[in-house]
């Protein structure tokens, strides 16, 4: 009997045992195909960068190419052909530098060389197709983007040398950023990326009529005015935007350092249950955003009372001489936009939006980026044609409903005094900007006008 039983308990223990050593087995197998899937996983993320980072140099190295032909370029057909390239390469230098996983201060200069390079070779292309002759300060300019072009072409080739000895890994980088970039690149790159860094400065210097000017260099925000302020007097100043009195609790959602605008950030209930949030900026305590989740469920308020209310609510926030332009209206919200007005001329680029509900009028939410960032006094003096000479420039099927004069955005970061004449061809509204200085058509826009709003293209 006994051994009946010890024979049983033996069986039982080899059986534990096999399912033991099974299960051990399977672990393993699944372990293996787990690490095989990471080092494919792996290498499929190294093969991308480095696939990236050479089409980056092949770019860069293009972009120094037709710098160079810019240089002795001398019909404004070919200059505008070969700035365009300039142009188009740098924008796609630009996209595939975008997908490295590498923080520097060296290649964050990179991005900003290939912006600017790209951003005025393109107003350089559009003089070109004017038929005008470049000047010697645009030529001089040229000369400076080529010799930093050729710097940054070396230091680039110098980086591809680490990365092929296999000194730099992607995969590194991407986890540890700076820290592991300082310490796998060699010291001939490091000093290369020390010459970058150096020159940029020098560079970045630079005053472009044009394209360029060194506010615009240095990303200055222009209406951002006034001291910084620390994260308890912005909570004060939340409260006191929306109204205290009908805040029954603020919360800290924490600093946004990396926002276009730093800015304090809370989430403010309301006495009677509903969630706003508002960012105060940290230089001046101005807030750059504001808005309310409430729902809106009939509308009883007409556009033209939305735009006075909205304009009111600027006004009383300390938004002087505002102008409602183009609006969208969903879900009986309307979203209105207004352009700041200086001696009747129309800034477009300090805009700002307001949210109304249309049920009662409530604001329900404001953002002031565009303003902030470009609010100044401009020069609204250099109108060098009248406006009569400014209409020969227009097709001659327009049939103008108002006219007027407006500061627009260019594609290029910089501003431009225009003549506005808005008017119809075959029933559709177009608005035409001609500029002011030399009668030139800088841009026509398309109105649509939709059940929700007035619309733009």
């Amino acid at each position: 009997m006994n051994k009946l039983i010890d024979w049983k308990n033996r069986l039982k223990k080899g059986h534990m045992l096999s399912i033991i050593v099974a299960e051990l087995v399977i672990v393993g197998i699944l372990g293996f195909i787990l690490y095989q899937k990471q080092r494919e996983y792996r290498q499929a993320s190294e093969n991308s960068y480095n696939m990236a980072f050479y089409e980056l140099v092949n770019y860069v190295d293009n972009v120094e190419s037709y710098l160079a032909k810019s240089l002795i370029s001398k019909t404004p057909e070919h200059g505008a052909e070969t700035l365009t390239n300039v142009w188009r390469e740098a924008n796609l230098a630009q996209s595939y530098l975008a997908r490295l996983p590498i923080e520097s201060q060296e290649l964050e200069n990179t991005e900003k060389f290939l912006n600017q390079v790209s951003d005025y070779s393109y107003s350089l292309s559009r003089k070109n197709i004017y038929k005008e002759p470049l000047a010697e300060e645009d030529l001089k300019n040229l000369k400076e983007l080529h010799v930093y072009s050729q710097e940054l072409e070396n230091t680039l080739n110098q980086l591809s040398e680490d990365i092929n000895s296999g000194r730099v890994k992607w995969g590194e980088l991407a986890k540890k950023g700076k820290e592991a970039f300082a310490t796998q690149v060699t010291n001939i790159s490091k000093e290369s990326f020390s010459n970058v860094e150096e020159n940029f400065q020098r560079y970045s210097g630079l005053i472009y009529d044009g394209a360029y000017s060194e506010h615009i260099i240095n990303n200055e925000m222009k209406g951002l005015t006034g001291d910084d302020i620390d994260e308890n007097d912005a909570e004060q100043k939340a409260k006191k935007f929306y109204n205290e009195n009908k805040v029954k609790e603020i919360t800290r959602l924490g600093y946004s350092e990396n926002a276009s605008i730093p800015s304090y950030d809370f989430s403010i209930t309301t006495d009677d249950d509903v969630h706003v949030n508002i960012s105060i900026a940290k230089k001046g305590g101005h807030v750059v955003y504001l808005n309310s989740d409430r729902n809106v469920n009939t509308e009883v308020i007409s556009q033209d009372e939305a735009n006075e209310i909205g304009k009111k609510y600027l006004d009383e926030k300390g938004f002087k001489n505002m102008k409602e332009t183009y609006y969208l209206k969903q879900e009986g919200i309307v979203t209105v936009n207004y352009a700041s007005i200086q001696n009747d001329v129309v800034l477009y680029p300090d805009l700002i939006k307001v949210k109304i509900a249309l049920d009662n009028g409530e604001i329900l939410g404001i953002e002031t980026t565009g303003y902030l960032t470009n609010h100044i006094e401009r020069d609204v003096s250099k109108i060098l044609i009248s406006k009569e000479d400014a209409k020969k420039n227009l097709n001659k099927d327009l049939k103008i409903n108002s006219e007027g004069l407006a500061i627009i955005p260019t594609e290029w970061k910089t501003e431009i005094l225009c003549y506005e004449f808005k008017g119809t061809v075959d029933e559709r509204e177009f608005l035409v900007y001609i500029n002011a200085e030399n009668g030139r058509e800088e841009d026509i826009l398309v109105i649509t006008d939709t059940p929700n709003g007035t619309l733009t293209m």
